[in-house]
């Protein structure tokens, strides 16, 4: 199999989740090489050929240019497989490439299995797999599905590819989403509330432990789709992204769509009735516990300190 990544650059950085295609590329094996509209200054660390179009000739957002970029590729390079992030440039560009291609589109791929490709279904409550019968297919991963088991390493060959870059959008530039309510990525204890907690009434529950913390509570994506507290505090794919000295998941089994908000703490404490939930599986220490015994217990030995 040969597998095409597409890297992303944004402000002449080099995305994490460019480290995380290259990772789902290594798991699948096969042969692969990447592309990437950016600079000379700032190249991915990737051992392989690298198709760099330049970001201040074509932008580093120009749906039309970049998709007759990446058809340019293909055609030289004949993959079977194009992997996007799940990201505002992949959620842009996979339909664009895959309809112009024919190919078959997967959106949000967590996981691989037995061949197949697993993706979320049901408001990601559940997982299907796919096996499309396209000659070539077109995918974008989740965040934070397929981390990179080391830091990435190498220098790429590059390959210099270029279009018009003339098109009907024009790039005026990034624009920062407006805060509203608490900004969780200034915390440095964050408590965090799954769908095990319950029911709405144990909020307090968890805010009383982050309080006597000193820190904030949080939320994963079942909590604020129930309606239990606000948007503002979700962590995950979909709300926050945080990096606190301390996480402690509260009732969360750990999707993909969670860790990927959360994954860069310093410490994660998991509090789960199910020792095998996946939330373990990145915590530093599990406590196999009722949580609403639990935290009030934990949360009075706080306040007598």
């Amino acid at each position: 199999m040969k597998i095409m990544i597409v890297g992303e650059c944004r402000n002449g950085q080099i995305l994490d989740a460019t480290y995380e295609n290259v990772a789902f590329a290594e798991k699948l094996g096969g042969d692969s090489f990447m592309f990437m509209v950016g600079t000379q200054a700032a190249l991915p660390k990737y051992e392989g050929k690298l198709y760099l179009a330049d970001a201040g000739e074509c932008g580093e957002f120009n749906p039309e240019a970049h998709k007759q970029l990446i058809l340019k590729t293909v055609s030289i390079e004949q993959p079977d497989l194009v992997v996007f992030s799940h990201s505002s440039y992949g959620w842009d560009l996979a339909p664009r490439v895959a309809l112009a291609l024919k190919a078959a589109q997967l959106s949000e791929v967590v996981d691989i299995k037995e061949g197949a490709y697993v993706v979320p279904a049901c408001n990601a409550k559940l997982r299907r797999r796919l096996r499309p019968k396209s000659a070539i297919t077109v995918v974008t991963l989740q965040a934070g599905a397929f981390s990179p088991a080391s830091e990435p390493t190498g220098q790429p060959a590059i390959e210099p590819v270029s279009c018009d870059p003339s098109g009907a959008i024009e790039f005026c530039g990034y624009e920062a989403a407006e805060a509203a309510g608490v900004d969780l990525a200034k915390a440095d204890v964050i408590v965090s509330a799954g769908r095990g907690i319950g029911k709405a009434e144990n909020m307090e529950m968890i805010g009383g432990l982050a309080r006597a913390l000193g820190g904030e509570f949080a939320a994963s994506r079942p909590v604020v789709d129930a309606g239990w507290t606000e948007h503002n505090r979700q962590v995950g794919s979909t709300g926050q992204s945080v990096s606190p000295k301390l996480y402690l998941a509260c009732g969360i089994s750990g999707s993909v769509q969670h860790m990927a908000g959360m994954k860069k703490s310093e410490f994660v404490v998991a509090i789960n009735t199910d020792r095998d939930a996946p939330i373990g599986e990145i915590a530093d220490v599990l406590i196999v516990a009722d949580l609403k015994e639990f935290i009030p217990i934990l949360t009075e030995k706080l306040r007598a300190l």
